[in-house]
């Protein structure tokens, strides 16, 4: 129970990533805010978590893009916690595309949740983090904010922000108590690659090798919680989690 008296926020709680993290951070004794906006799968993760682990939950209706909605979500959790001390910035899109095939609609989508998204959320929660001068905020990037690849170009460029907005606020808030994260997954098995609609994306996906793994959801989560129970003198500032493919014998 490392994370007892906790309080967090996790933004695309409803599913993947948001949802291993919050059963991960329920087991830790955290007190959880999920986010999202299928409120459906958040009342039926928070019923569960509720029964599972006795952890205090609040689920509540969220679209990262709208900055009223990501400023109600933070009130709503000091009201209900008194302190938020943790916020998972996980909600993320990844529509891959060719840019010839100039899906400008989907680009926008990317920028507005990857990115805007990701600053209205630190815009909710860093001013009562440096107000009682502790708190902890992990970003998720990607691996694709490390490097590219084609029909990934609009993806990366939105994690390569997210990843250079976690490195500058490590730098801005080091004397402040607050620390910072930047977790960058590989490919994992989410509902992430089913919202690909280039169909010469899907084509590459189909034809990867059958015995392609990608890291579970739960992968993550465990990161993020290594991340989070540091003692207060160590920040983790970055951590890359990739698939270690099969030997090829």
């Amino acid at each position: 129970m490392r994370l007892q008296n906790k309080t967090a926020i996790i933004t695309g709680a409803s599913s993947g990533i948001g949802e291993a993290t919050a059963v991960a951070l329920a087991r830790e004794g955290a007190r959880l805010v999920l986010a999202a906006r299928r409120v459906d799968r958040l009342e039926q993760l928070k019923n569960r978590l509720e029964q599972e682990t006795g952890a205090r939950v609040l689920a509540l209706p969220c679209d990262v893009t709208k900055r009223e909605d990501v400023e109600r979500v933070a009130r709503e959790a000091r009201n209900a916690f008194g302190t938020i001390d943790i916020l998972v910035n996980n909600a993320g899109v990844m529509l891959l595309s060719y840019l010839k095939n100039d899906k400008v609609d989907e680009w926008e989508r990317m920028v507005d949740v990857n990115i805007k998204g990701v600053l209205y959320a630190i815009h909710a929660v860093l001013p009562g983090m440096l107000a009682q001068k502790s708190g902890h905020i992990v970003n998720i990037s990607s691996v694709a904010g490390h490097e590219v690849f084609p029909a990934g170009s609009v993806y990366s460029a939105t994690k390569y922000a997210v990843r250079a907005l976690t490195m500058t606020m490590e730098k801005e808030l080091s004397r402040t108590g607050v620390r910072i994260t930047n977790i960058s997954p590989g490919a994992v098995d989410t509902e992430l690659a089913t919202h690909i609609t280039d169909e010469a994306v899907l084509e590459t996906h189909r034809r990867r090798p059958p015995d392609f793994r990608k890291l579970a959801a739960q992968d993550i989560a465990n990161a993020i919680v290594y991340a989070l129970t540091q003692p207060d003198y160590v920040n983790v500032n970055e951590i890359i989690v990739r698939p270690q493919q099969p030997v090829q014998m």
